[in-house]
């Protein structure tokens, strides 16, 4: 054995080394000059030179289109096996070209963003591609942003009232023809109610105090604000309409408040109907729910309301009625009924006098000019909201029958 391994190792040991070398060195010769094709997709593509006021649509700020190609890569095959899209880009030059021209792509578009490959000495050739660039007129434009509905559910203890503004703009920079598009259709700008926590209004709430704990405004962070727009912008764009510094979305408290007034009960009989059933042969019986006073006859139990605000009750206080609708051909079922605020508009007028007259527009964070609008809206969104709750916390279900020539209104009880 020992024998063996002298003439392995020990004998002409010197030629050995020698042809040792020389077989490294000819491996690696012939390793580096082999050649390989390999297709590399999605490579990028720059384009450089482009005139002023002129853009390509697709392309971001850096120069780069939206549209990446693959391309078939001749050259040294150690070099491209460790190749990726990641390592290259095509450069197209727009120097002196028409508006629309066809570039012709080959290794001479080619640059290496990997310090550790070198296009020139790696790759022997690409084969040729063509592309279509048209060129655009970069052009600024304000495009509308509407602010929808909001999605989601708003957290438990609160319930969604309003967001406000509901119109916005933005200016975007861009090709003509993109930018054009926009601005026929605009924009929308959607906001999800599952992005807040009760935790955050409740913190809003101690801040506003006791007086404005019915209402609490959560304004919209700046990373919301923004629209994504592939064709301009690879990351979304923040809107610029100096206004989205207002950007809010009103909530209410769902606890149940007090209704500290008496409703009024009438009864509306449907013209077509009069021969069967009218004021003179059918009226309102008073029992334990029913009462009249002076005359009037009123819902006789304490009644609550849930998603709006004191203020707004204060304010439509003894301008509420119910209205039950005698209509004959429900005889079997459940007379409708409905609840009607008494000459609106003026109520309108009194909730946002009111409340202008205690805050001020940097109390809201709305323009002054703006704050008007922005309250009506908040009125009337209260008035079609506005539902009466038992001291249980189930909103009232009446069943409302008619029997021989009277109406009789009783409260049904319903599940949560």
């Amino acid at each position: 054995m020992k024998t063996l391994l002298i003439r392995l190792f020990i004998d002409n040991w010197f030629r050995k080394l020698i042809s040792l070398i020389l077989a490294m060195v000819i491996w690696i010769v012939v390793n580096r000059s082999m050649t390989a094709t390999k297709v590399i997709p999605n490579i990028p593509i720059r384009v450089a030179n482009l005139p002023d006021q002129k853009t390509i649509e697709g392309m971001q700020s850096n120069g780069t289109l939206g549209t990446k190609i693959s391309l078939t890569v001749v050259g040294n095959k150690s070099a491209l096996d460790e190749l990726s899209s990641g390592d290259l880009e095509v450069v197209i030059d727009a120097s002196d070209k028409n508006k629309e021209w066809i570039a012709s792509i080959s290794e001479k578009n080619l640059v290496s963003l990997n310090p550790d490959f070198d296009v020139s000495k790696m790759v022997s050739r690409v084969v040729p591609l063509e592309m279509i660039v048209r060129q655009s007129e970069l052009v600024r434009e304000k495009i509308p942003v509407l602010v929808t509905q909001p999605i989601g559910e708003a957290p438990k203890g609160y319930q969604f009232l309003d967001i406000w503004p509901y119109q916005l703009s933005m200016t975007v920079e861009g090709p003509e023809e993109v930018v054009k598009r926009l601005k026929s259709r605009g924009l929308k700008l959607t906001l999800n109610l599952n992005d807040i926590s009760a935790k955050d209004l409740d913190i809003l709430q101690l801040k506003n105090g006791v007086n404005n704990s019915d209402e609490i405004s959560f304004l919209v962070p700046e990373s919301w604000k923004k629209i994504s727009l592939p064709q301009l912008s690879d990351t979304p764009i923040a809107i610029n309409d100096p206004q989205v510094k207002d950007l809010r979305i009103d909530f209410a408290r769902q606890d149940l408040l007090p209704i500290g007034f008496s409703i009024p009960v009438s009864l509306f009989f449907p013209p077509k109907h009069s021969q069967m059933i009218n004021p003179e042969t059918h009226s309102l019986e008073n029992n334990e729910f029913v009462a009249s006073s002076n005359g009037i006859q009123v819902l006789n139990t304490p009644l609550y309301a849930q998603g709006v605000s004191r203020l707004f009750l204060e304010t439509v206080k003894d301008m509420v009625q119910m209205v039950i609708i005698a209509n004959p051909q429900q005889e079997e079922s459940s007379l409708l009924w409905n609840v009607q605020f008494i000459y609106p508009h003026d109520l309108e007028d009194r909730y946002v006098a009111k409340v202008m007259s205690q805050s001020s527009g940097e109390t809201f964070h709305v323009h002054p000019h703006q704050l008007e609008d922005y309250l009506r809206n908040r009125f009337r969104s209260y008035m079609n909201r506005f539902r009466l709750y038992t001291s249980d916390k189930k909103k009232l279900n009446l069943n409302i029958k008619i029997k021989d020539n009277s109406i009789s209104v009783t409260p049904q009880k319903i599940s949560p």
